[in-house]
């Protein structure tokens, strides 16, 4: 017990000295692994062949996941920010690394409600608290610049993809010597899908302990040197005041922000789900004709989408600390209602204009995703926006499910993607200039968070002060030499991981052109 209570809240906050540059790299190495949840279909054909059963059953495993995070981190969210985050980092490791372990345990029995139990519920509740536990620290240390921030740490979930697709392919080739990696028609056996899950869930644990040990919250009082913060109170849309979790939504602010973040997921994520049939519909030679773009093609384009989303989560979120974050979402629904016109009509005309506005269209759907926890924060202030973030997160799950059933109802009753010509989209994409203008609106209603609604933290900090001084004897400065060392191997493990997909997903883009 004592060897765990290194994890507590009084043992991580910083001292003065802390290099602040060691945070981001504590939570791209949290979110570069539970990113691993996008690259699911790389082995959803083998996992059908193994379990002989259908790729609704398998398919099934992925919406359990994706529905567990909206749940654990809107149910969790107010625990994570009250153990603080590297018991939150901790937990999020043990369930991600877990649910992979159950999940081999399902495979090599052939058990699949093992690995709806592993990699469905358990580790979803992992992937929850992963994605929101260094989000709040991010903000205190970076309050003159939250947008680049979080932009750096969400942007490693959707590199995690990009990393875990590959090397998953790789790792199955190694398992399975009668799989190709190179061959997307290539199925892995029973051995080769247990030694993937095995050896990931024992990768991203080591992986996620960087985090870990780096990850520290920043002493009471503590601001960047040169940082004023009247100088971000003095915009508009940013306050000076806190509101607790369980008040933010009460506030109109809360659902209308829930709005946006649901309209722009659900227009995104429905070409997301459809991108490499899509792009052989808009250029085949009608109903039912051959298409211009190959199957390698159309998996270039799926690559080049996930170099968009990632490149998106970072740019467009840096952006919005210049501009700010209503601008910017205004940017992402209302030029997105424009780009979704153009991609109906005048998409299927060339190749690269329709590369060029759907990549442009997934990068504000990742971008959404960065801003969203600065925006959180700017309304509702720093006290509990963890938590108040997990609870928006419901509206991922929610347009999780709207998304894809408005886009596969459109193109089922037309006859099944895969087979249709360029006009059969045109209803569900201006379904989905509807669904934008809606966000647009709701983002434009945004104002200030009446002050009613605050929080009288005198008591709060007053007990934070305590905690600090109790545990300022026990805290080791980090020498320079030591601070220089932590962020070389940091930066450097993370970097290589983001390096390694980002070359592995443009050689994929090269099938394109």
């Amino acid at each position: 017990m004592a060897v765990m209570s290194v994890l507590d809240r009084e043992h991580t906050v910083a001292p003065h000295s802390y290099n602040r540059w060691l945070i981001p790299p504590a939570a791209l190495a949290v979110h570069l692994c539970i990113g691993q949840a996008y690259a699911t279909s790389v082995y959803k054909v083998s996992m059908v062949e193994h379990f002989d059963t259908s790729q609704t059953a398998i398919g099934f495993v992925f919406s359990i996941a994706i529905v567990m995070l909206g749940l654990s981190a809107a149910v969790f969210g107010t625990w994570v920010d009250r153990v603080g985050p590297r018991k939150a980092m901790f937990t999020a490791a043990c369930c991600w690394s877990a649910g992979f372990l159950v999940g081999a345990a399902g495979i090599a029995t052939g058990q699949l409600w093992l690995l709806y139990l592993g990699y469905g519920v358990i580790g979803g509740i992992g992937l929850g608290i992963g994605y929101i536990s260094p989000v709040s620290t991010l903000i205190k240390w970076f309050p003159d610049r939250p947008g680049l921030a979080t932009g750096m740490a969400i942007m490693g979930f959707g590199g995690g993809a990009m990393v875990a697709a590959p090397a998953s392919r790789q790792l199955m080739g190694f398992f399975d010597s009668g799989y190709d990696p190179a061959d997307p028609a290539s199925v892995a056996d029973g051995a080769g899908l247990t030694g993937l899950f095995i050896s990931l869930g024992i990768i991203y644990f080591a992986i996620m302990m960087i985090g870990v040990a780096n990850i520290r919250v920043p002493p009471v009082g503590w601001q960047p040197e040169g940082f004023d913060p009247a100088s971000e109170t003095e915009k508009k849309m940013v306050t000076d005041h806190d509101v607790s979790a369980a008040n933010a939504i009460r506030t109109p602010q809360f659902w209308l922000l829930w709005t946006v973040l649901f309209c722009n997921v659900t227009a995104g994520i429905g070409i997301l789900e459809q991108a490499q049939p899509m792009i052989q519909d808009f250029f085949r030679d009608g109903t039912g004709g051959a298409s211009a773009i190959t199957v390698a093609a159309a998996g270039g384009f799926v690559g080049v989408l996930s170099l968009f989303n990632m490149a998106g989560r970072f740019v467009w979120s840096s952006t919005s600390d210049h501009i700010g974050r209503k601008p910017m979402y205004m940017i992402y629904l209302g030029v997105g209602i424009i780009l979704y016109v153009l991609l109906a009509l005048v998409g299927p005309s060339a190749t690269v204009l329709f590369v060029l506005i759907a990549g442009i269209i997934i990068s504000f759907y990742g971008g959404g995703f960065a801003t969203v926890p600065a925006y959180l924060r700017d309304l509702f202030g720093v006290f509990q926006v963890g938590a108040i973030h997990g609870r928006l997160l419901t509206a991922w799950a929610a347009a999780g499910v709207a998304g894809p059933l408005i886009i596969n109802g459109f193109l089922d009753s037309a006859g099944g993607a895969g087979t249709l010509a360029s006009e059969a989209y045109r209803p569900a994409l201006f379904t989905m200039v509807g669904v934008l203008a809606v966000g647009f609106v709701a983002n434009l209603l945004i104002r200030p968070v009446a002050s009613r609604f605050h929080e009288d933290l005198t008591d709060h900090h007053a007990e934070a002060a305590s905690e600090r001084a109790a545990v300022m004897a026990e805290e080791t400065e980090l020498t320079p030499a030591s601070t220089q060392a932590r962020l070389v191997f940091s930066w450097g493990v993370v970097s290589l991981l983001l390096a390694y997909g980002v070359y592995q997903t443009v050689v994929t883009a090269l099938n394109l052109f």
